[in-house]
Formats: C-alpha cells, structure tokens, sequence
C-alpha cells in the first residue's frame, strides 16, 4: 500500500508540531511521500512565513531594508532545526534567496521558499530523499498547471525513490526554470498531483481539524464530523465557502479514483472525513454538509408569455455577458426570471445591465434585490428521501426566516434557499438543528 500525505502550516509550524509530524509518518510505513508546507503561526499573533517571505521580498526587491526581516525568517527555520536537534545549516540556501530576491527574480519565487526550506528541513529529519518540486511539476508561461508533462516527469522521477519529501505549492515553468506557484493553499493540490503520479491508495491530507465539518463551527457550535463525503458533495460545499481542501485538489486524484482523507494531526486517533468518488456506505445524516456566503443579489425580470419567447434567456444572459458578468443561479417561473449574481461585481454596472435587458427583451419590469445570502444544503442521502424540502423551510420558518429564492439542481444533491445577509447565521443554524440535531 502507498500513501501520499500532506501537512498543512500549523502541522508544521515549530519543532513539537514537526515531532508530531514525525511520529504519524514512522506509525505507518505505507506513508512513503510528503508533502510539507511552510511553517504557518505558531499563535494567534504570529506571522506565517509565507506572509514575510512576501513582506521580506517587497522590501528587497525595491531597494528598501529587509535585513531584520529575512532574520525573522531565518529564526524560524533555525528554532525548528534545533528543536529537531538536526545537523543542518540553512545559510547558503538563505544566501541565495537573499541575492535573488535583491535581483527582484519574482513574488512566485519568493513566496514559494518557505515550502522548499521546510522540505529540507523534513527530508532531513524523515531521512527522505528531497526532490525539489521545480524539477517535476510544470506550468506553462500564462501560469497554467501541465497535468500531462507533470504527471510524466514526476512518474519516472519517482520511480527511483521508495520514499520522497516534495514540496508543496509550486513548481516551475516548463523547459524555462522561473517558479510559479498555485494559488494560497496549493499544498494540497502538490499532494493530489504526486498521489496521481504514484497511483497512490490512498491521498491523507493532514491539517488541524478532524475532517470536514456539517457546518462553520464559527456559526454553529461542535458542529458533527462528516464521516464519508463524494468528490460531488465537496464540490458543492466548497464552492458555496466551506473549506478545508483546496478544491482544485480533487481533479488529479478524482481522474484515478483515489481517495483523501482528512486528518488532524494532533489528534492522529481520529479518523477524518474520506472523500471518495462514490460510495455504498449509508451517510450518518439525511444532509451531508450546509455552507454559504453572503453578498449576493438578484435580478428579477417579468415578462408575460415569456415562456413561449424563444431565445428570451439567450438574449438576457448575453447582457450579462457583454460586461463580464458571471451569474451563479438562475430559478425560473412561466412569466419570471431571476438571475443570482455576486453583488461586489454587479454593482458597477446595474444601470448599464437593466437598460441593455430592457433593450433586448422588452419586460414588463425588472427588480433589483440586494443584500442575500445564499445557504447550500447538500447530501447524498437527501435523493432517496421525501420530504426533505419540507423539513427545511419549516424550520426557516419557526425561526422566523423568510426564504426569497429557492433552486434545486437536477441531482437533487443540494437545495439552495436565499435569505436576507442578517439571516444568514439564524437559517444556518436552524437547518443544523432539524437535520442534524433532531438525529443524534
């Protein structure tokens, strides 16, 4: 059996968090490929490397003093390794940056040094070959992944090496060299390419929380563990703000069937959250997981006989799209639509939009609602089960929530309501208390 796992910055952000690491890596043997990130806070007030690798770069690259910054970051490296009791001195590497950061070589380049030097530190402590994931994962010039290139190079790479410390994060444009990086939290993506490239069993993603929770525990308080979640679920639930993966995670290892598992690394006798493509096992609760986000708004067209107007939302959408906007839902009636949109980018072209539809599909009226939240609750469990759309606004409505837009997609895998932005915490916790709390 082989095993990719990854940590994320609070598992590795000192040396008692690096012997944890260490620990659950030595417990199973199957556990032949890491993936660190940089050290992230130690506390609440703490800085993560990778923010002063930024400050430290800006202030270099423009000629200002960036001295006692770089020394701050030395100091945290230098603590990890002696905490580790580790025959490692990191000062050429730190040489180097300085000079290229001095040069002005790259942001990409600069924020990416924190995962190579925690992979130093880790291959040396793990006693791990380290393969500098510049050498084996490729972007093009725009900054666009290369899955195939990658996944050749880093499949005959690793198959030299019975075990391997990869950094996450990064890599570098193909046949150029220059680092680039994935977006903040693209550790978990490195972890998902290498458990690809491997045909890995199993992809553990260990980070500071036991899994995936139902709901944000800053709403809800000790939300429940979801046990088992799909690649779909995730999805769903990730777009609509919950995370704990990065959700461009779950392409690389989705196309081979691998499952993650998300674990806590201080708490490594928890089981996590599995997310699997598919699964027979029963979910514990009718509702997977509820997340949401605020500031939306909502453009409600009517129109008489609208529905025997051929191309009318062809001619609506088309609007939209002439000034870059996205819509994100779009609930229908015989005589109304309405279209979802993220307000921050609607905003600056209302006016211009309301006019364009009048122009191109003559309406009846058009309303502007702002100010929404939209709730998504998902499950597996819900398509099998009648009455679930019932359950949910009765509870919205004894707790006095009044639901303005609902949409259901064909799966039948979510239900998402819009409600006002100062009901979003009041509705998310009363579907937390019908579907969860009512089952305990």
């Amino acid at each position: 059996m082989k095993k990719v796992v990854k940590f994320g910055g609070s598992s590795l952000a000192n040396a008692r968090q690096f012997k944890k690491v260490g620990e659950i890596i030595r417990a199973d043997k199957s556990r032949k490929y890491v993936i660190p990130s940089a050290p992230g806070k130690r506390n609440g007030k703490d800085t993560k490397v990778t923010d002063l690798l930024y400050q430290c770069y800006d202030a270099a690259s423009t000629g200002a003093s960036y001295k006692k910054i770089l020394n701050q970051i030395k100091e945290r490296y230098d603590d990890i390794i002696d905490g580790l009791k580790l025959n490692l001195n990191l000062d050429h590497e730190f040489a180097t940056i300085e000079e290229n950061f001095v040069k002005g070589i790259g942001r990409d380049y600069a924020a990416s040094r924190g995962e190579y030097l925690n992979g130093i530190v880790m291959a040396e402590y793990l006693g791990f070959p380290f393969i500098d994931a510049a050498e084996v994962i490729f972007f093009d010039e725009e900054g666009n992944f290369l899955a195939k290139e990658t996944n050749e190079e880093l499949s005959e790479r690793l198959k030299t090496v019975d075990t391997a410390v990869i950094p996450g994060f990064y890599g570098s444009v193909y046949h150029n060299g220059m680092v680039r990086t994935f977006s903040r939290g693209g550790s978990d993506i490195t972890g998902s390419i290498v458990a690809r490239a491997i045909h890995a069993d199993l992809y553990e993603n260990w980070t500071d929380v036991s899994g995936f929770l139902v709901a944000d525990p800053r709403i809800v308080e000790n939300p429940a563990v979801i046990e088992t979640i799909t690649y779909k679920e995730l999805r769903e639930l990730a777009y609509m703000g919950a995370s704990v993966l990065h959700e461009d995670a779950i392409f690389p290892v989705r196309s081979e069937g691998i499952p993650i598992n998300i674990r806590n690394t201080n708490k490594p006798e928890d089981k996590g959250t599995l997310i699997v493509e598919s699964t027979c096992r029963k979910p514990r609760f009718l509702v997977t997981g509820i997340a949401g986000k605020k500031g939306f708004c909502v453009v409600n067209i009517e129109k008489a006989m609208m529905n025997s107007e051929i191309g009318f939302g062809r001619k609506v959408l088309a609007v939209f799209e002439k000034y870059g906007i996205s819509f994100e839902h779009m609930p229908s009636g015989v005589d109304t639509m309405s279209i979802v949109l993220h307000q921050s980018e609607f905003e600056d072209y209302e006016q211009s939009v309301v006019a364009g539809i009048h122009r191109a599909v003559s309406p009846d009226s058009v309303e502007l609602e702002s100010d929404l939240a939209l709730i998504a609750v998902v499950g597996r469990g819900m398509k099998a089960n009648r009455g679930i759309a019932g359950r949910l606004f009765a509870a919205l409505g004894h707790a006095r929530v009044n639901v303005k837009m609902i949409d259901q997609g064909s799966s039948e895998l979510n239900i998402i309501v819009g409600v006002k932005n100062e009901d979003f915490e009041t509705a998310i916790r009363a579907i937390y208390d019908i579907f969860i709390n009512t089952e305990v």
